[in-house]
């Protein structure tokens, strides 16, 4: 018992602190641009330069320029630790360059709302964020106006249907954190239909299958040209 309360002691410290930090990537003060409601999904690295906080002395990206037109698919490839997902920290603006800049449609990135810069992307990665709540809601998540018919639809391309229907009370069923009880391939499917429903005209795939099965990626496989489909994608 006072095991318990200690470490719940310590979760609590730790939670507070979260809720305390302050995020260094911010909306800034001047500026500030907006995007139109629906972009075409063009983008471009110039000169980009960065290193981890953690690892200041060893630069993870060293003058990288690239650009993407819209609906382009693009593959990164190189060994681990190349820089790959990097890129895809930066997209996002998890963090800032050290040099260079980062432009989606024309726009530097640090000069919009981090909100309005996200809601353009969509992320399936290796180890998709799966949290405590239905199998519906987390197909849901990010899109909470979708209707239980377009979270079936979406789940239907994603080849997700017909496990979802296998389990207990069907997309009303609750998931454990993590998505605790799926396969991995399962897991991989429920993110593909919740990017469907997102919609987003950019696309980030994150090793989205190097973990699976055969039958689990094949399955995968199939379910990525319909998401990929009119949207500038990245994979990984």
């Amino acid at each position: 018992m006072i095991g318990d309360l200690q470490r719940a002691a310590g979760a609590a410290e730790r939670i507070g602190e979260l809720l305390q930090a302050r995020s260094e990537i911010s909306v800034p003060t001047t500026d500030l641009q907006s995007l139109p409601p629906r972009i075409s999904g063009r983008l471009a690295l110039e000169n980009v330069t960065f290193a981890y906080p953690s690892r200041p002395e060893r630069n993870a990206l060293d003058n990288l320029t690239l650009s993407v037109e819209p609906g382009e698919t693009l593959a990164l490839v190189g060994p681990s630790g190349a820089g790959k997902s990097t890129i895809l920290d930066l997209l996002l603006r998890f963090y800032d360059p050290i040099q260079g800049r980062i432009l989606i449609e024309g726009v530097p990135i640090a000069q919009l709302d981090p909100h309005d810069l996200r809601r353009c992307f969509a992320l399936v990665s290796q180890s998709p964020a799966l949290f405590f709540g239905t199998v519906e809601d987390n197909i849901r998540y990010g899109n909470a106006t979708a209707s239980l018919e377009q979270v079936q639809a979406a789940a239907r391309i994603a080849h997700a249907h017909e496990f979802i229907l296998d389990m207990a009370d069907g997309y009303r069923t609750h998931l454990g954190e993590g998505g605790v009880g799926l396969s991995g391939g399962q897991r991989q499917r429920l993110a593909i239909a919740r990017a469907l429903l997102v919609d987003a005209p950019i696309l980030l795939l994150d090793e989205a299958t190097s973990a699976l099965d055969a039958q689990s990626e094949h399955l995968i496989q199939q379910a990525l040209p319909s998401l990929m489909q009119g949207r500038t994608t990245l994979v990984i």
